[in-house]
């Protein structure tokens, strides 16, 4: 190694921000290991690189005795003194043992040390600046795919996306683009292993919040986010300034911003609905886009019973109780949902209100 070599470290440290100190440190204590390995040697040494002239010297530590019984740890007080008188019994003695040719080895063992140091830096930065995005959203490209996950770049780095993790009517090809959502950044042996999905409800929030300003902002509130991806969602959306629609905002100019998300999500419906504090108002919002006729709320069983007109029944439970179970995880709230009729043959009574017209009927297809 040479003043050059110096230099370079220097460079990498300006590049990369990993201390030269800490990497001339590195390379000693691997020269100790590649000295041991090839001159065989038992001996205590230490190795020391100049930091001007990149010249390495190897020195062997021995302690001072009075009776020498390894000659390879060891030194006589007579022989210490010979080389300085000042030295003491239990005192240390360098004694330089470089090879001949330990400037091969040396430079060898270098680059190892600092190109592992610097795969090292690299994934360290690559995991801080993915940790801070766990939940957020990412554009990446398509590589390839296997029979457990699609592999898609990053830029920096390559994710995974297990196929549980895909929407039914996703279907990617190499080269393809694709927006997902971080839930997992983990360190490995091989660096930081980033997982993302399709499928999870916090896509549908980032992509809200990509298209609507007002959310952006802080004027609009996502409160809440159910999904059953590539099928229907149901978002819980609320205004802090009364001033502004939180559906109109998210609905978009002629139903453009939320046309844009179906998109992206390969035609997944999507019902905008008005967030309440009152829970009857909200679960009848979230039954949307059936009508309400009444809503009698159980706050110690966090239920709900919910009447709703003969010919909206099969509407507000849905397809397969799609409807129902969607506005249940919304809300947190039990919905049990009856017709007129069906209130009236059990005996439920309740009052004979107008519908309620709160929900916003958003059905995006």
């Amino acid at each position: 190694m040479n003043a050059e070599f110096i230099e370079a470290l220097h460079d990498l440290e300006k590049e990369k921000g990993i201390d030269k100190e800490v990497l001339i440190e590195a390379i000693e204590a691997a020269l100790i290991s590649g000295y041991k390995r090839n001159f065989n040697s038992a001996q205590n040494v230490r190795v020391d690189v100049n930091r001007h002239t990149g010249q390495v010297r190897v020195y062997a530590r021995k302690s001072v005795v009075e009776d020498v019984l390894d000659s390879r740890m060891e030194i006589s007080l007579e022989a210490a003194q010979e080389i300085d008188p000042n030295y003491r019994i239990e005192d240390i003695v360098e004694i330089e043992v470089t090879p001949r040719d330990f400037g091969r080895i040396a430079a060898q063992t270098a680059k190892q040390v600092v190109t592992q140091r610097i795969r090292e830096a690299e994934r360290g930065l690559i995991y801080s600046e993915f940790i801070d995005r766990e939940e957020d959203i990412v554009t990446g490209i398509v590589q390839r795919q296997d029979s457990r996950f699609y592999y898609v770049d990053l830029g920096k780095v390559e994710a995974i996306m297990p196929l549980t993790e895909k929407m039914p009517s996703d279907e990617f090809k190499p080269q393809d683009r694709m927006k997902a959502y971080i839930i997992k950044v983990e360190k490995t042996t091989k660096g930081p292993q980033i997982v993302i999905s399709r499928t999870h409800p916090g896509l549908l929030k980032r992509l809200f919040e990509l298209e609507v300003p007002e959310i952006y902002d802080g004027v609009v509130e996502i409160k809440s986010v159910a999904r059953e991806a590539g099928d229907r969602s149901k978002i819980a959306v609320y205004s802090v300034n009364s001033e502004v629609d939180p559906v109109g905002a998210c609905v978009g100019p002629k139903g453009m911003r939320v046309q844009t998300i179906v998109n992206e999500l390969k035609g997944e419906k999507i019902d905008i609905v008005r967030w309440s504090e009152d829970p009857a108002e909200y679960v009848a919002n979230a039954l949307s886009p059936s009508k309400v006729v009444h809503v009698e709320v159980n706050a110690e069983e966090k239920m709900t019973r919910v009447i709703v007109p003969d010919y909206q029944l099969s509407l507000a439970i849905g397809k397969r109780g799609q409807n129902a179970r969607l506005a249940a995880k919304l809300t947190g709230w039990k919905i049990d949902i009856k017709s007129e009729s069906q209130a009236e043959q059990e005996g439920i009574s309740y009052p004979k209100a107008s519908n309620q017209e709160n929900a916003a009927d958003v059905d995006a297809q």
